[in-house]
């Protein structure tokens, strides 16, 4: 090895290290089954608002912006922050408070099954057991895509072999995730996002500097034909394509799976104190707002560097989300302190998938251990074998995800993309009515629940690839259907009883 490639790896070993460590100490602080998976409802505002963001960006952030904005130039990266920034927004808005108040007065729930079940009176299960279902389709393969592109990240950095660096990683996120739970996940969520600003900040500074200047930068994106435009973009292959009214609304409503997030719809179960819930959702929207238009740019000055000569031509999709890489790695070459500055980038390529993995891990080992096997097969435990439950289910899950990442020339974004489809269009509208609508009854959200899901396969394999008019991102007509559905079945079944509507309105008032 390099000396700059030794002091990469040592910075990546500290910041390992001290995730683990983070695990250990708040190991000792889960007491109960809701400490492990919802941290006693005590995060504070910063911890609550950037966990929650953290875990969102994974690892799209500073590979997918940066590697979409420098092969295509902004139109469809544009559309697409936007829509990711209003979702961001709105469901702080919206859903955060409203959800605090609302699973705490339906019988403490824990999970987003457990708020499902419990707000509609479903004692038969068959909304937690669906819901859990849902969690488990699509969290498993989204878990699978963090472990792959943690291999792949090791693999083009130090050449080490892909499954071995791959399991690796996932013994590392399992570690502090199994020990700690969710404190753990949320307090490692909140450095991870410090790592990634920071990464950003440096690779903006660094990128501009070499490039010359903003100036040299902008010149250089003015040059290439439809490369600054919101109404037109490159293709992979270098042609040029319009960008019209079809496709900005189909990349916007990237926007929608926001209401539908498991991870992050806990973060806001999990609010220490419901008034301080605008605080957070001042943090959050500056932060993902500011994260995204930074990611945006590096790309875009990576496109200058490469048409310099300082970084070499990315032509490809998959090749051009190494651009961070790249840049990275052209800087550790300069000095012993920029390399172990180089290494602080690479350890924020891996807080942005490493803080989406370990939330989705204890989402989908909640559906499993505590709707499941608890609700709905009615296993009773302890709470110290509830605990356990929850870690050797969390494990298996891992295990399952680790073997799905086999494939090293899996597709982690197009996996990311799918799953943030599912989510979306069943738990979004399910959520938006149990929180907004009180007409709304159990077989409407559990016909909700279904349609969404169905819908969003329907349209990803059988109708999107008919092309034309009809190639819209699968969320946002599975979204639509999934609402349809479930306002038209909530208003021809039985309304909800007198108890639900008296708990609504009791919200309702607890709002004001």
């Amino acid at each position: 090895m390099t000396k700059s490639v030794i002091c990469i790896l040592i910075t990546i070993l500290v910041y390992l290290s001290a995730m683990v460590i983070i695990g250990v100490v708040f190991s000792k602080k889960n007491s109960n089954v809701s400490d492990f998976y919802l941290g006693g409802r005590r995060l504070g505002p910063l911890v609550s608002a950037m966990s929650a963001e953290a875990s969102d960006m994974s690892s799209y952030l500073l590979m997918g912006l940066p590697g979409l904005a420098y092969l295509c130039g902004t139109a469809e990266v544009g559309w697409t922050i936007i829509g990711l920034a209003a979702g961001t927004y709105l469901n702080w808005l919206l859903v955060a408070k409203r959800l605090r108040v609302y699973s705490h007065k339906c019988g403490n729930s824990i999970t987003i099954p457990d708020f499902f079940s419990n707000r509609y009176r479903d004692d038969k299960h068959l909304l937690m057991g669906f819901a859990a279902a849902i969690i488990l389709i699509f969290f498993v393969p989204y878990t699978a895509s963090g472990f792959s592109a943690c291999g792949k990240l090791f693999n083009q950095l130090f050449g080490w072999n892909y499954h071995t660096a791959m399991i690796i990683s996932a013994i590392i996120i399992i570690a502090y995730t199994s020990l700690g739970g969710f404190l753990a996940a949320s307090f490692t969520d909140l450095i991870q996002s410090i790592v990634m600003t920071t990464a950003l900040v440096i690779l903006v500074v660094y990128g501009v500097h070499t490039a010359g200047g903003l100036d040299s930068v902008f010149d250089n994106a003015k040059g290439l034909t439809d490369y600054i435009s919101m109404t037109s973009t490159r293709t992979a292959e270098g042609e040029h394509v319009d960008f019209g009214f079809i496709p900005a609304v189909s990349t916007l409503a990237w926007g929608l799976g926001y209401f539908g997030m498991p991870h992050i719809l806990l973060r806001f179960m999990a609010i220490e104190d419901k008034e301080k819930v605008k605080t957070s959702r001042r943090i959050a929207s500056i932060w993902v707002v500011i994260a995204m238009g930074v990611a945006v740019l590096i790309g875009i000055i990576g496109n200058a560097l490469t048409a310099q000569g300082h970084v070499p031509a990315l032509t490809t999709s998959s090749t051009s989300e190494t651009i961070v890489l790249e840049m990275a790695t052209l800087l550790s070459k300069h000095s012993v302190i920029a390399a172990l500055v180089a290494g602080l980038i690479f350890a924020g390529i891996l807080a942005c998938t490493m803080s989406t993995s370990d939330s989705q891990l204890l989402a989908a080992s909640s559906s499993m251990s505590e709707n499941l096997l608890k609700g709905v097969f009615k296993i009773k435990l302890d709470e110290k074998k509830s605990i356990l439950s929850a870690r050797a289910v969390l494990i298996i899950i891992a295990v399952l995800g680790v073997i799905l990442a086999w494939d090293q020339n899996s597709s982690v974004f197009r996996v990311v993309s799918f799953a943030w489809a599912g989510f979306g269009a069943t738990f979004g509208p399910v959520m938006l009515t149990a929180l907004f609508w009180k007409r709304s009854n159990k077989w409407g959200a559990l016909a909700g629940l279904i349609v969404g899901g169905i819908m969003v396969f329907v349209w990803k394999f059988a109708v999107r690839p008919m092309g034309g008019a009809l190639d819209i991102y699968e969320l946002l007509p599975a979204f639509i259907c999934a609402l349809a559905a479930i306002v038209i079945v909530s208003l021809v079944t039985a309304p909800p009883a007198k108890e639900i509507t008296d708990e609504f309105e009791a919200v309702q008032a607890e709002m004001k």
